[in-house]
């Protein structure tokens, strides 16, 4: 469970509204069920429901693969109907990669999310609906849903894994209340906007970029690499965007004025002992 911290509790209604309920139909392997559940709790929904299971339940197979997400996994209602699973849902998405013969409106998992958060804030029941592993949802389960979710994938390969099928809506929904790019684990702290991370220094000073430049540029003009003189002015400007492209921290300055100092003293160590 890399990247998790563990000081964290993560249960039911930690996520802003609550969360659509998850509702796997006839759903067959119990790593599949502890896939989806995993996904679940990344993203802050905790509410599974599971339409006849082939293999049981409880399943081991399905502990084991949600590696941790116990929360989810314990609250899970068994349902045999859809009747029972879905009788108390206001409105309901269905998810399926392939058109279906039967008139209903369509959203991208994007929109599907954002349709879900104000519905659940004007105090509706929402519920998606996923298909079993092999052949996805029965038209028959479709038609009592309200909305269909397809994802943009590749149409010569649109088939997705139960649990990275839960994992997309999960994402999609989550993200729209996220503070963090991350929650952070014991070791870092959360990372709150995209960019380089710069644990235990800052971005260097142009006072110290410059030094670097100096150190640098005086040494290649010992070695004979800026030559010929004509050509210094041009060189020198090269050299100096190549690192500046990096936008160096201290540390890096730090670091490369160090690589310099030591490929300096061993050519000269050379020198004086051949």
């Amino acid at each position: 469970m890399a990247g998790t911290d563990h000081t964290k509790e993560s249960r039911q209604g930690e996520s802003g509204q609550g969360g659509p309920a998850i509702i796997l139909a006839d759903p067959q392997l119990g790593e599949n069920i502890g896939a989806a559940a995993r996904a679940m709790a990344n993203f802050g929904l905790s509410e599974l429901r599971l339409i006849r299971p082939r293999d049981g339940w409880p399943n081991d197979y399905a502990w084991k693969a949600a590696s941790g997400a116990d929360w989810v996994i314990e609250g899970a209602r068994v349902c045999q109907s859809e009747t029972e699973a879905l009788g108390d849902l206001n409105y309901i998405y269905a998810t399926t990669a392939r058109p279906r013969d039967m008139i209903k409106p369509v959203m991208t998992p994007e929109a599907a999310a954002a349709d879900m958060r104000a519905r659940i804030a004007g105090g509706q029941k929402v519920g998606v609906l996923f298909g079993r592993e092999r052949t996805g949802l029965e038209n028959d389960q479709i038609t009592l849903a309200d909305m269909i979710i397809m994802a943009p994938v590749n149409p010569a390969f649109a088939s997705l894994n139960l649990g990275q099928a839960v994992l997309l809506v999960g994402y999609e929904w989550y993200k729209l209340e996220a503070e963090t790019l991350g929650d952070g684990t014991r070791q870092d702290g959360p990372c709150l906007e995209p960019g380089p991370r710069m644990p235990g220094t800052r971005p260097a000073t142009r006072e110290e970029v410059i030094g670097f430049f100096e150190q640098m540029e005086s040494e290649l003009d010992m070695s004979g690499f800026l030559y010929p003189p004509e050509k210094r002015p041009s060189m020198v400007r090269n050299i100096r965007n190549i690192f500046m492209r990096m936008s160096p921290t201290e540390q890096d300055v730090r670091t490369l004025r160090g690589v310099i100092s030591s490929l300096v003293r061993v050519h000269k160590r050379k020198k004086q002992d051949p």
